[in-house]
C-alpha cells in the first residue's frame, strides 16, 4: 500500500505543471535546502521513505548527490542535503 501511495505522488511530482505551479526554481533557498518539486524538476530520484509519525521521510539520489525530503501534505515539503 505504501509503494502504490509512493508512486502516486511521484508520479503528481514529477509533473512539469506541477512544478511550476510551487514554483520550482533552479537554484534553491538556503545552499542546502530544496523542496521535492525542485528536486524531481532537476531529474532526483526517490529511492525509499519512511513514515515518521504523521509525516513520511522521502530520500531522494542523483548520482552522488542526496536529500532527506520531510513530507507532510501534497503542498507543504522541504528536503536538506545529506552528504
Amino acid at each position: 500500500m505504501a509503494r502504490v501511495a509512493l508512486a502516486l505522488l511521484a508520479c503528481l511530482f514529477s509533473t512539469t505543471a506541477f512544478a511550476q505551479s510551487l514554483g520550482a526554481a533552479v537554484g534553491t533557498e538556503r545552499g542546502g535546502d530544496a523542496t521535492m518539486a525542485q528536486l524531481l524538476s532537476r531529474e532526483y530520484e526517490i529511492k525509499s521513505a519512511v513514515p515518521n509519525g504523521s509525516k513520511l521521510i522521502v530520500f531522494m539520489q542523483k548520482g552522488t548527490s542526496a536529500y532527506a525530503c520531510e513530507f507532510v501534505n501534497v503542498t507543504k515539503t522541504r528536503c536538506a542535503s545529506i552528504n
